[in-house]
């Protein structure tokens, strides 16, 4: 079992104006680790994971401001490389599923809010991306830290896109494995 923050926000692919802040929210769930040997295993995990940002800006001479909040199911397949017994360097890929979206505007003393409720029962329209990471482990106590982005997104017909703007986040949790 894991918990723990993630630290977000979005990048621009094609390098334009775009000025986002970053948001935290809850990362949390299971992981596995299975060996393959003395140095090495993989680590599958399922989390619920909270992402997003903060912008600001001004339209017709009016400030705005917006915080999007997306929540996802992530699951990373890492590899794992154990040089020493309370160390865990982790690399893999990502499959991430969005199961809701609030956003929160605020435009001059107005404030919207909005969610949305994805029912998508075609799992092949996804993100895919990287994850690079380290585990500390103490006995059944175990630190994690990762940095994970977004590459792609599948649209579900087999055909792929790369969007523009695109997560970007760290992550740190503490989790209890039930055996060292």
């Amino acid at each position: 079992l894991k918990a723990g923050v993630n630290r977000s926000n979005v990048y621009d692919e094609q390098g334009d104006d775009f000025v986002a802040d970053p948001k935290s929210g809850f990362a949390g769930g299971v992981y596995l680790s299975i060996p393959i040997g003395r140095f090495l295993g993989i680590q599958p995990e399922a989390l619920l994971s909270q992402k997003g940002f903060k912008s600001t800006g001004r339209i017709t001479g009016d400030s705005y401001s917006l915080e999007r909040t997306t929540t996802f199911i992530d699951v990373p397949l890492q590899l794992q490389f154990k040089p020493f017994r309370f160390l865990t360097l982790l690399g893999g890929v990502q499959y991430s599923y969005l199961l809701n979206q609030k956003d929160a505007v605020k435009f001059g003393t107005t404030t919207i809010e909005h969610t949305d409720d994805f029912e998508n029962d075609d799992i092949r329209k996804n993100i895919f991306g990287a994850v690079l990471g380290v585990d500390i482990n103490i006995y059944h106590l175990v630190i994690s830290g990762k940095a994970c982005w977004d590459l792609q997104t599948n649209r579900g017909d087999g055909s792929s896109f790369t969007p523009r703007y695109k997560n970007a986040w760290l992550q740190a949790t503490i989790g209890y494995r039930f055996y060292k």
